[in-house]
C-alpha cells in the first residue's frame, strides 16, 4: 500500500510540475500574474494533501473545511492534465498557433472558463440523487412482495454531513420500503466525525431495518469504531454472516480487505430461498453464479467518478456499473450514494436502487 501510494504521489508531482510550466507560460500579465497564478495553484494542492493527510489533526470544523476547498483541486488536475496534453499534441501538429500557449488571454480565459463549468456543472449533476428501480420475479416462496432500497458507498464524514445524509434518509423513506440494505464503506475516513457529530440520529430515522457490511473505508478508518458506530445507528453488521428477513436470505460478505474471509460457498445456507449477497468490491462475479445466488448487490467502483476514470473501472471490472446477469444470478453495481474526495460527477451518477421482489 505504501509503495502504491508512493507511486501514484511521484506520477502527481510530475503532473503538478507540468501543470504549473504550462500555466506559467500561458498566463499574460507578466511576472506577477504568472506568478499568482501558479503560486494559488500550488497552494491549493498543499490544502488538499493536508486534508488527505493530517485531518485527525484538526478540528472537525477546520478538517470538513481542508475537505470542502482542497478535494476539487483533484478534478482540476487530471482536466488540466487532459487540456494541456491535446494542447501540446495539435500545437506540434501545427493545428493550434503556438501563440494560443504562451502569454495569451484567449488561451488563459478559454482553460480557466472550460475548467470551471466542468467543475459547477459536475457538482451541481452530483447532488442530484438518481432513483433507479427493478423488478425481480421470482418463483421461490415469498411471504409478501417486497420493496427494498439498496445503496452503496455513502462515504459520510468531512464532505457528506449530517444534513446531507439526512436528505439521503428522506428518500429512502419515502420509498416505504420494507427493508434497507447498504453495500459497504458508510463511513468515508473518520469515525471521530461521525461518532462527534450524531451522524447515527439520522440512521434512526429509516423505517424500517437496516442491514450493511464492511467496506475498504470501514477498514481504512477503524474497523471496531465503524462496528461500535453501526451498532449506535441500529444497523446489523453482516460480517461473513446471513441473515433471515421473513423469507428471503441476506448473505453478507466481509471486505475483500480482509485476505482471510469466507468462501462464499461456506455462507450459503437454504439454496430454496431468495438469497441477497452484499459484497463490496464486485470481483469474482462468478462466485455467486456458482453459489446459487438470486441477487447480488455490490459498489465500491463509483464508475470512476468523473470521465475519463470511468474508462480505466469499465476496464478493470466485468462489471463496473449497472444490472447485469450471469446464468440465473441477477447483479446491480452501484456507483454509490455518496462519494469519496471531490463532490463532483461528470459522466456519472450518484444514485440509490429500489428493488421489488414478487412472485
Amino acid at each position: 500500500m505504501k509503495t502504491t501510494f508512493l507511486i501514484l504521489f511521484a506520477i502527481v508531482l510530475a503532473g503538478l510540475a507540468y501543470e504549473v510550466w504550462h500555466l506559467w507560460r500561458l498566463t499574460p500579465a507578466g511576472w506577477p500574474m504568472k506568478l499568482a497564478v501558479t503560486g494559488l495553484f500550488v497552494l491549493w494542492f498543499g490544502i488538499m494533501m493536508a486534508g488527505f493527510l493530517y485531518t485527525e489533526r484538526f478540528s472537525v470544523r477546520f478538517a470538513t473545511f481542508l475537505y470542502d476547498v482542497g478535494n476539487p483541486w483533484l478534478v482540476a488536475f487530471v482536466y488540466l492534465l487532459i487540456i494541456f496534453l491535446l494542447a501540446d499534441i495539435v500545437s506540434v501538429c501545427k493545428i493550434l498557433p503556438k501563440t494560443y500557449l504562451h502569454d495569451s488571454v484567449i488561451g488563459f480565459v478559454s482553460v480557466v472558463g472550460v475548467i470551471t463549468v466542468l467543475m459547477t456543472a459536475g457538482c451541481i449533476h452530483y447532488h442530484h440523487k438518481y432513483r433507479e428501480e427493478l423488478t425481480i420475479h421470482t418463483d421461490k416462496p415469498l411471504d409478501k412482495p417486497l420493496t427494498i432500497v439498496l445503496a452503496s458507498d455513502l462515504h459520510i464524514g468531512y464532505h457528506n454531513r449530517k444534513g446531507e445524509l439526512g436528505r439521503w434518509i428522506d428518500l429512502m423513506n419515502v420509498e416505504n420500503p420494507d427493508l434497507v440494505l447498504i453495500g459497504g464503506d458508510i463511513v468515508d475516513r473518520s469515525v471521530r466525525t461521525v461518532l462527534e457529530c450524531g451522524f447515527a440520529d439520522e440512521f434512526k430515522r429509516l423505517k424500517a431495518p437496516i442491514f450493511t457490511i464492511l467496506g475498504n473505508h470501514e477498514y481504512y478508518s477503524d474497523v471496531d469504531g465503524s462496528r461500535r458506530f453501526l451498532s449506535d445507528a441500529g444497523i446489523t453488521l453482516l460480517r461473513d454472516s446471513v441473515a433471515e428477513f421473513g423469507s428471503l436470505q441476506i448473505i453478507g460478505r466481509d471486505d475483500r480487505t480482509n485476505h482471510r474471509r469466507k468462501p462464499l460457498g461456506a455462507l450459503v445456507k437454504d439454496t430454496d430461498a431468495f438469497t441477497i449477497l452484499l459484497d463490496h468490491q464486485p470481483y469474482h462475479l462468478e462466485e455467486a453464479e456458482n453459489a446459487g445466488i438470486d441477487f447480488q448487490f455490490s459498489g465500491h467502483t463509483h464508475r470512476g467518478q468523473f470521465w475519463p476514470l470511468s474508462w480505466i473501472t469499465d476496464a478493470m471490472y466485468e462489471k463496473s456499473w449497472g444490472q447485469h446477469t450471469r446464468g440465473n444470478t441477477r447483479y446491480y453495481i452501484s456507483s454509490g450514494l455518496g462519494i469519496w474526495g471531490p463532490k463532483i460527477r461528470i459522466g456519472t451518477r450518484s444514485e440509490y436502487l429500489v428493488l421489488h421482489i414478487t412472485n
